[in-house]
């Protein structure tokens, strides 16, 4: 079932109201500031210096050793892997962001779901969403590093592991086999930028980029990413406040705590949809899931929020 966070329009419908707080998704909402751009940005197709440009920033940032393909979103390359090659068996680290099986199973492969990462062995794909969404559960590159030789191919999707760079393997992705792919969206809190990247060994990168057409990243998105890449004031400064307003959620919280990461946190309640209905009588968006009926997963309110978010806790 392809459920996401961010549906407002769903909640609006659902509840009314207008002045809503979305936190049903673990995007970043103290967004890095955009600058004014040039006006080549927005009227002239971006040139291969231009992705050579973001594709070094993102080198840079995050330490890639493998090739880099730019992409609109994580989410295209979640859909385009699949698409690189014959389908075979795919196992994904399950429960977690279902649009890793869905772009599987819609490009033919037959997709089993593990929740033991051992269990991932023998696979011809393997997925693992690290730190994973929506729980946070982590492997550390020791377990990932032994996976790949057991593999035909490993994603690692990072997608928030911006605030722990200690967890991620961009740096091995010159290695065949290995994909790493990294959402800028989310830590960035620019998710209608709409910019990811895959990190992979040169030979598949080609393919994928090849596959992605020739400009899969628009001017403004090159312009934007290439500078808050290289901003590490803020990202030094952002990572340390997430980590406060994570502890600071938690402490609000009337449910335990039970999982989440350093953008988002998920809390055990005795009745999911009765918790999302309390939150939502105060027009702040949270995510339930149809799997479970006690989860509810909350992301971090922007600075302004935090009384409203107090006061529908209390």
């Amino acid at each position: 079932m392809r459920d996401h966070g961010g549906d407002l329009d769903a909640a609006r419908a659902r509840w009314g109201g207008a002045d809503w707080i979305d936190l049903s998704t673990g995007i970043n909402r103290v967004p890095w500031p955009v600058p004014a751009l040039p006006a080549r940005a927005w009227t002239d197709l971006p040139t291969r210096a231009d992705m050579n440009r973001l594709a070094e920033a993102a080198r840079t940032a995050w330490g890639v050793s493998g090739a880099i393909v730019p992409l609109s979103g994580a989410q295209q390359a979640i859909q385009l892997i699949p698409r690189l090659g014959p389908p075979g068996r795919a196992r994904v680290l399950s429960p977690t962001y279902n649009e890793h099986a869905a772009a599987l199973g819609a490009a033919g492969w037959r997709v089993e779901a593990v929740t033991d990462p051992e269990a991932l062995a023998g696979a011809n794909l393997a997925v693992v969403v690290n730190p994973n969404n929506p729980d946070g559960r982590i492997l550390l590159p020791t377990v990932l590093r032994a996976l790949l030789p057991q593999l035909g191919a490993l994603v690692v999707d990072e997608s928030f592991a911006d605030p722990v760079p200690e967890l991620s393997l961009a740096g091995e992705t010159g290695q065949p086999g290995l994909w790493v792919l990294r959402s800028f969206g989310k830590f960035y809190g620019l998710a209608g930028l709409r910019l990811g990247f895959a990190l992979g060994a040169p030979e598949a990168a080609g393919r994928l980029a090849a596959l992605a057409g020739p400009w899969p990243v628009s001017g403004a998105a090159v312009e934007i990413g290439a500078q808050a890449l290289g901003d590490r004031d803020w990202q030094r400064a952002t990572a340390e406040r997430l980590a406060q307003d994570a502890l600071r959620l938690d402490r609000l919280s009337p449910w335990p705590r039970v999982g989440g990461t350093a953008l988002f946190r998920l809390y055990e309640t005795p009745d999911a949809a009765a918790a999302q209905a309390r939150l939502a009588r105060h027009r702040i968006h949270s995510r339930i899931f149809p799997w479970s009926p006690r989860l509810i997963r909350l992301g971090l309110p922007a600075p302004d929020e935090w009384d409203r978010v107090a006061r529908a806790l209390a």
